[in-house]
């Protein structure tokens, strides 16, 4: 059967800077998912949008053909609501772990259906993976049955392929192509997948900074606009924070590194940033579900939410209670001078730990458990010549080398003073 356009004509009109039709986009996406446009072909229409940009009522479209290439989600029925947050991704960004459980402590189901890492950012399955016996891929029945209200009411877990699955095809063909860091292409990426799993509110978590995708504040304001029209306009409540990602958040970075650090959040202590941020994000999430008044801070301290994260690691074959992996080898990075720590680069010590074998270079490639770095002093610390600035962990000691190289220039200790500003840069509502 004869297709309803030709693939060409909607290249060049994006080539040439023209309006996309309705019925062009939702026949592109279709097109490309059934394999008859093929990657070349996509590849050209991406790297146009790129260069030329689309409309608001274009990235809508575009948004809603990936959503309707595959299959959507339903809690209606949980007999509870649910709140997500999505974070556009960083380094040390191991928010999702204590949020989950401190938000589901008040009755709101949360559905974090995560990813694994690639290059220098994190993957949350990846951390939780380091959990002994826990497991990432779990049926929808599972899904629901752990949501509703004799669950737990969070999860942690592995979308299923069937939620716009264009996506995760153009996904794969973008980091081949150089068109990640497109604002109309991320904003469509990340909002199909959570409108198509069917939450009834959504905060963005969108990083700027040296260590994420958007590096300055103009162009992630304008992602998180982008982003909360496109759930507004869905009608999912969504609200996003700008928050900065200069500097790591917290002082571990790795996968069981930043489970260690999750746990000190819920057990009520952690570092500050990680605790500011969590708890911001939890007060957007229980505001949006209808409780403004709830006090997560209380939940940290007095052990609930700690309950709730041991009952959601079970719940998923894991346990709670197992000691976490530890890497094989260790290096001692010492402060060179004394005097005030004034940077810490978030994509250097990314970069380092990814080489430590904390992350991968392809999709598929094993991670070490254990490999990262613990940072023992953020700018605005005071430290000592020859004291211990950062540890490195690794699984094989060839590694360090080119980890020392990444943080080459990624730190500098002077005599002025860094200014320690808020985690929390924005909000876009």
């Amino acid at each position: 059967m004869a297709e309803k356009y030709d693939v060409v004509d909607i290249i060049r009109c994006k080539r040439d800077g023209g309006v996309l039709q309705p019925e062009e986009i939702a026949w592109v996406i279709d097109a490309y998912t059934r394999g008859v446009v093929r990657d070349e072909q996509m590849s050209a229409l991406a790297m146009a949008v790129f260069l030329k940009g689309m409309t608001g009522t274009e990235i809508a479209l575009w948004t809603r053909a990936m959503i309707d290439s595959g299959e959507t989600m339903d809690f209606s029925h949980l007999g509870r609501v649910t709140a997500d947050k999505h974070s556009t991704g960083g380094v040390g960004d191991k928010i999702t772990l204590p949020l989950a459980p401190l938000v589901a402590v008040f009755g709101v189901a949360v559905p974090q259906l995560s990813g694994r890492g690639l290059g220098h950012t994190g993957g949350t399955l990846d951390k939780m993976e380091a959990i002994r016996g826990w497991r990432a891929e779990l049926s929808n029945e599972e899904i629901m049955r752990q949501l509703g209200v004799h669950g737990c009411g969070a999860v942690i877990c592995a979308a299923g392929a069937g939620l716009a699955p264009a996506d995760k095809k153009l996904y794969a063909l973008r980091d081949v192509t150089a068109t990640v860091d497109c604002i109309p292409l991320i904003a469509s990426s990340i909002m199909s997948k959570k409108i198509a799993e069917g939450t009834h509110s959504l905060v963005l978590d969108v990083k700027v900074g040296s260590g994420a995708f958007m590096k300055d504040l103009g162009r992630a304001r304008e992602l998180a606009r982008t982003m909360v029209d496109l759930g507004t306009d869905a009608g999912v409540k969504t609200v996003a924070l700008l928050t900065d990602m200069s500097v790591p958040l917290g002082l571990k970075v790795g996968n069981a590194p930043e489970v260690a650090e999750a746990v000190e959040v819920l057990a009520g202590g952690g570092p500050r940033d990680v605790v500011d941020l969590t708890l911001a994000l939890a007060r957007e999430m229980l505001s949006a579900a209808g409780m403004p008044d709830a006090d997560p801070q209380a939940a940290l301290k007095d052990g609930r939410a700690m309950d709730k994260w041991k009952e959601m690691i079970r719940a998923q074959g894991g346990d709670p209670d197992a000691p976490l992996p530890v890497a094989k080898h260790s290096y001692d990075v010492p402060a060179p001078a004394t005097g005030e720590l004034t940077k810490l680069d978030a994509l250097a010590v990314g970069v380092a730990s990814w080489r430590l074998g904390a992350g991968r270079a392809f999709r598929g490639e094993p991670v070490q458990a254990g490999a990262g770095i613990e940072l023992f002093a953020k700018p605005g610390d005071h430290v000592r010549k020859g004291e211990k600035l950062m540890t490195l962990f690794t699984d094989e000691e060839d590694r360090f080398e080119r980890a020392l190289e990444s943080l080459a220039g990624g730190f500098e200790i002077g005599g002025g003073h860094a200014v320690r500003n808020s985690v929390i840069l924005d909000r876009i509502s």
